[in-house]
């Protein structure tokens, strides 16, 4: 634990959970897209639903969403900032049995006219002190905070897919701290989540994406001391 986690990060308020953390699940969600979205439908469950115009948490959500960090202060402006930019946004009450108090479901659809553009639904939780959890991604369970840096590879469910790797990481002298593995239907589609020491961009990255039965690879950096994101 560092003094972060005991007087939590530098901010514009009012909460550390409702704003701070609201921030960095929208900006996650953003980053696993891979661009700045052009549409998303937003889901708030819990506390989220009953006090997000009160305590900004839409406002932090749409500025996550916009690259901004929770100690930007233009997150009150973050509507009319969205709107310049061709962002278009929502917001719905939504139920998620057994969810956080503070959670919210992103829905986020890239550009057409961009090579590669697509669309990604992720969940997450703003767990305290302007903390996260990623619990979601494209329906499939996850755990991560995004206090390491981390890989999220999604790949079709067949044998050898974690020891090839798990292999190749090695070859890179990238240790795994953290790992974890869904997959909803055996055989089917799967998504690994590592939490690394260490940078898999560039090289690494483009290998991991070469690799047969890889979808897709998204590589986090680590929240930075203090703020918690980067």
């Amino acid at each position: 634990m560092n003094v972060f986690d005991i007087i939590g990060p530098v901010m514009i308020g009012p909460s550390s959970s409702h704003t701070a953390g609201a921030v960095r699940i929208a900006r996650t969600a953003a980053r696993i897209l891979g661009e700045e979205p052009r549409r998303a439908e937003i889901g708030l469950a819990g506390s989220y639903a009953q006090t997000f115009r009160g305590h900004g948490t839409d406002r932090a959500l749409v500025a996550g969403l916009l690259g901004m960090r929770s100690d930007d202060e233009r997150i009150r402006n973050s509507f009319e900032i969205a709107r310049e930019r061709g962002l278009e946004f929502g917001f719905t009450e939504v139920r998620i049995p057994r969810s956080h108090p503070n959670t919210a479901r992103l829905h986020l659809y890239g550009n057409p006219a961009d090579t590669g553009a697509g669309e990604c639904v992720v969940q997450g939780s703003s767990v305290g002190g302007g903390n996260i959890l990623i619990t979601s991604v494209n329906g499939m369970e996850t755990s991560f905070s995004g206090a390491s840096d981390t890989l999220i590879i999604a790949h079709k469910d067949m044998p050898g897919m974690i020891a090839e790797v798990a292999s190749l990481m090695a070859f890179h002298n990238i240790n795994i701290g953290n790992f974890k593995l869904n997959r909803p239907r055996r055989g089917f589609q799967a998504v690994m989540i590592l939490e690394i020491d260490g940078t898999a961009e560039g090289e690494l990255a483009d290998k991991l994406r070469s690799l047969p039965h890889i979808n897709s690879v998204v590589f986090l950096k680590a929240h930075a001391e203090g703020e918690k994101d980067v």
